[in-house]
């Protein structure tokens, strides 16, 4: 029956051609130049599809970048944000000593082992009560006369009272030697007492925290004050923001301390102290008072961030178990 239907369709198509004059799939030159023009048109148009298509393809991939590129930021800024935790914060005051213990490096293996003294215990540990806030200012005041008097063209300048040691521009001079008989104008003799009166006490903190015998510690150098501003680095001297390990800098050095003399967030922005541990950092906000110290090894890694803004004053005081480093307290005689 369908096949019956098909030819009378057929069939009618026809007649109704032949009608009309023209044979079934006759070629009219008029005819093919439509059918050319047409199938351009249709040709043009895929092209066009073809190019909507791709701007299409490209809008997406670009979209896609930007989602990936911004999940990455906050992934990483979560890591970081995750994985940096505070030791202590400059609104807290620590009533008790907060002390970490850690397992011991295996870099005092390399140097001659003094019993009593010899990390065997090693760590960090912040008490905000060895050293008062008048003591504290006090110590600020000294770090700030001394170092008017000259200063780096970069950010970091120190004022060693040992060695006699003040940063001028893009070298040290001997402020001693170069200011002679008016360095009694800039110090006294109670500056020189309160200094070595805080390090006697800083001295025995360290002692009782890891179980030495103080008298097997010695002062040792570098022990210096520290300024540091915003102020762009000029020379190596004034990049202090380095990862480093005290022991492996300086090869004397078995126990460092520092000793803040102005407050984080109030006097300066950046300038904490970080721990750097496998996997994740820990930080030391600075306070005026607040002595921070810990076993010198690569057990405790270490930088201290740049300073953004403000003035960050500190003072380093280090401490050796090998006599032979040993320096004594600055004198004004």
């Amino acid at each position: 029956m369908c096949n019956v239907n098909s030819r009378i369709r057929v069939y009618l198509i026809n007649m109704t051609v032949q009608r009309r004059g023209v044979k079934p799939h006759s070629k009219n030159p008029e005819n093919s130049e439509i059918e050319k023009k047409i199938k351009r048109a249709y040709a043009q148009r895929q092209v066009s599809s073809w190019r909507t298509n791709l701007t299409s393809v490209v809008l997406v991939l670009v979209l896609v970048l930007v989602g990936v590129t911004g999940l990455v930021l906050w992934i990483c800024f979560s890591w970081s944000h995750n994985f940096t935790h505070t030791l202590v914060s400059r609104n807290e005051i620590l009533t008790q000593p907060r002390v970490f213990n850690i397992e011991c490096s295996q870099d005092y293996k390399k140097y001659k082992h003094f019993a009593g003294c010899t990390p065997s215990k090693c760590g960090r540990a912040i008490s905000d009560s060895v050293v008062s806030l008048d003591e504290a200012q006090k110590l600020r005041r000294l770090a700030e006369r001394g170092l008017s008097l000259a200063g780096s063209d970069g950010g970091a300048s120190i004022l060693d009272l040992h060695s006699g040691a003040l940063s001028m521009g893009k070298q040290f001079v001997n402020i001693y030697r170069y200011f002679k008989n008016e360095i009694r104008d800039i110090f006294t003799e109670e500056d020189f007492e309160l200094y070595s009166n805080v390090r006697n006490r800083i001295q025995a903190a360290i002692a009782e925290t890891f179980g030495l015998d103080s008298q097997q510690m010695y002062l040792t150098k570098p022990t210096f004050f520290s300024r540091i501003n915003s102020t762009s680095a000029k020379t190596t001297h004034d990049e202090y923001w380095h990862p480093h390990i005290d022991k492996e800098t300086y090869g004397s050095f078995d126990y460092t301390s520092l000793l803040y003399l102005s407050d984080y967030g109030v006097d300066f922005g950046g300038g904490r102290f970080v721990f750097m541990d496998a996997g994740q950092n820990w930080t030391v906000e600075p306070r005026a008072g607040r002595l921070s110290f810990f076993s010198s090894g690569s057990e405790n890694l270490h930088h201290v961030e740049k300073v953004t803004w403000g003035t960050r004053y500190a003072i380093t005081v280090s401490f050796t178990c090998d006599h032979d480093y040993a320096i004594d307290n600055p004198s004004l005689a």
